[in-house]
């Protein structure tokens, strides 16, 4: 939906064809039941915006919504149920950093020093290191307390993968932007409207109103080419953009190979290569529910990984009843997920209950499988020009970015930029 909407602000006259019944891909709502019987509206996974993402923000306006209407603004914090972690203040960057870290609860004076001169040394080094560095690599010296409370949440949340197995580029990029770049981008953004409502509902109804053609629960299952145009379903386009998921633009691929010619099957070939063993990771939510119950934040970090006799597998937990939704709701998060809905909704609720003393019923659970790029150091992600006239938009796509709704933005918006898209 945001590559459609660049799209025709750039003139192009625009058709979207969505596989699905409901617009946003992985970005979108669902129904569940609450146990007496109330039917509540949810996404798909929850997700965090920040204050760095301009490039979101800016799209949601132009389709006639307001972000201040639709997302909580928070200063970021890190705060576990005990009260430690760290919690930055309004402030101009790099000071609500500085100020952040030397008021972290928990924290010794060891922990603070070791994590202000490792800002200072990525700062003189603009934010750069080796395409090869892992997160652990980047952090050496950082101490154990400052990597639990700070680095991991952090990586995890952003990159959907732990420290030692993330690139530490992509991590120093995030951590420039929202972390020591402009005011307010380290803000937590917490939606309080699901995610269809949050941007690609109100897309199409702007996209239909400036006359773009939408085509909901259509599947292209695959395209031609005669030279001069690309033919979906048989109407012919002068540019063609796979909005998807990577192992869908694959699979549409793959399918029109035998209807292209030699030149552009052997681009199509080459694309397919690099993006068909791209590894991902899944994201779990579960939501669950305790009458009238409330956290003392909206969102919370919780203590992951495995103990003695068990595995604490969320990162986050989220208040809905505190975003919009109804009093009791809590969305445990747990990001590069591994293992069955029935095994991690379980492990939740005893972490929910040995974290923050509650005994809670499950709603539901929702598990993405392959929700975002693993971003390991190094990794080749496929570039966004597959053919001529043909082109890929997703947060997958070759960037600065990992997989986030920022990330995909920004693709939208360099695809409908690209002298490749006849802009």
């Amino acid at each position: 939906m945001a590559a459609a909407v660049c799209a025709q602000d750039a003139g192009h006259a625009v058709t979207v064809w969505e596989a699905a019944r409901t617009w946003g891909g992985r970005a979108r709502a669902l129904d569940l039941q609450l146990p007496g019987g109330q039917t509540v509206r949810l996404d798909n996974g929850q997700h965090i915006l920040i204050g760095a993402y301009r490039d979101c923000l800016g799209l949601m306006r132009r389709v006639g919504l307001d972000p201040a209407q639709l997302l909580l603004r928070l200063p970021l914090e890190l705060r576990f149920p005990d009260g430690s972690g760290i919690g930055f203040p309004n402030w101009p960057a790099p000071f609500d950093a500085l100020a952040g870290i030397l008021g972290a609860r928990g924290w010794h004076w060891a922990d603070k020093l070791a994590l202000a001169r490792a800002a200072t040394r990525w700062r003189l080094a603009q934010f750069r290191c080796p395409a090869d560095w892992s997160v652990t690599r980047l952090c050496q010296g950082l101490t154990p307390r400052v990597m639990a409370d700070l680095v991991e949440p952090l990586c995890v949340s952003a990159l959907n993968t732990l420290a030692a197995d993330s690139s530490a580029r992509v991590f120093l990029r995030v951590m420039q932007d929202a972390v020591f770049g402009e005011r307010q981008g380290s803000n937590l953004l917490l939606p309080r409207a699901d995610l269809s409502a949050l941007f690609p509902d109100a897309a199409a109804r702007w996209l239909a109103q400036q006359g773009a053609q939408l085509h909901q629960g259509t599947r292209v299952r695959q395209l031609a080419y005669d030279g001069r145009h690309w033919r979906v379903d048989g109407a012919p386009f002068e540019r063609v953009i796979l909005a998807t998921a990577a192992h869908d633009a694959v699979h549409v691929l793959q399918a029109s190979l035998a209807h292209v010619d030699a030149p552009t099957a052997s681009a199509m070939r080459r694309w397919i290569d690099m993006t068909a063993n791209l590894p991902h990771a899944a994201i779990g939510t579960v939501y669950a529910w305790a009458q009238g119950v409330a956290l003392a934040r909206p969102m919370l970090a919780l203590r992951s990984g495995p103990t003695a006799d068990a595995l604490m597998p969320a990162q986050f937990v989220f208040d809905r009843g505190q975003l919009g939704g109804p009093r009791g709701l809590l969305a445990f998060v747990v990001s590069a997920s591994e293992g069955d809905r029935g095994t991690l909704q379980s492990q939740v609720l005893v972490q929910a209950r040995r974290q923050l003393g509650l005994q809670l019923q499950s709603v539901g659970t929702v598990i993405e499988k392959r929700a975002t790029l693993t971003c390991t150091p190094g990794l080749l992600r496929p570039p966004m020009a597959i053919a001529p006239g043909l082109l890929a938009c997703g947060d997958y796509v070759d960037g600065p970015y990992p997989s986030t709704l920022e990330g995909a933005v920004r693709s939208a918006l360099a695809v409908t930029r690209s002298p490749a898209s006849g802009t």
